[in-house]
């Protein structure tokens, strides 16, 4: 089981790390100095949650391991992201939507996190959702700025919905390690992360 805990925490930490390395590329480059300052904070926040992920990983793995070690030295096929995670920076309301459509996932999925049987992991998802319920609420209110904007800023979110959409499945379609892990109560149940995912990209599209 412990080899299983391990797999799973590898799963929960390559999302954050992957969009954290994609928000990072943002620094300096943003549209404002203050939109600027919220993505890179953002991009902190997900990494610091890396390493509460890869530090318990690596407590479980042994062997000397490190979390920067768990994080850097794992050969491409062996991270476990999401595809949505690791799609490129285009424009910055392809940005803004990638981020919302992951923080409609990463909230709910915290809230299950936060009753499972693994205490460490119970604490991480709880710390977390303090700072995702800031990351939903700058990334939804700028979906609607920019969908309730110009003609072009709203084309441009339509465009990256036509393109991003297609990730989200993947995002609640449980693996069979998810599938174990949820069944010892230790993992989130991704049907009811999947129905409060939908709900909240209705309500903000809406």
């Amino acid at each position: 089981m412990q080899e299983k805990i391990y797999q799973y925490l590898l799963l929960l930490g390559d999302n954050s790390l992957i969009l954290g390395h994609r928000l990072s590329e943002l620094c300096g480059h943003g549209p404002s100095l203050e939109t600027d300052i919220a993505l890179t904070n953002i991009s902190l926040d997900f990494f610091g949650q890396v390493r509460n992920y890869f530090q318990y990983a690596a407590e479980i793995k042994g062997d000397g391991k490190t979390e920067d070690d768990i994080a850097m030295l794992r050969y491409l096929h062996e991270y476990k992201n999401c595809l949505l995670c690791e799609q490129p920076n285009t424009d910055f309301a392809y940005i803004i939507l990638r981020q919302f459509l992951f923080d409609a996932y990463h909230l709910p999925l915290l809230q299950q996190l936060q009753h499972s049987k693994d205490e460490q992991i119970a604490a991480i998802a709880i710390k977390s959702m303090k700072e995702s319920k800031y990351h939903i609420r700058f990334s939804s209110q700028w979906v609607k700025r920019l969908a309730g904007g110009t003609d072009i800023s709203r084309q441009k979110i339509q465009d990256a919905l036509a393109h991003l959409w297609t990730y989200t499945t993947e995002l609640t379609l449980a693996t069979p390690l998810e599938i174990e892990m949820q069944e010892a109560g230790i993992g989130a149940d991704l049907e009811i992360v999947k129905v409060e995912f939908l709900a909240k990209v209705k309500e903000i599209f809406g």
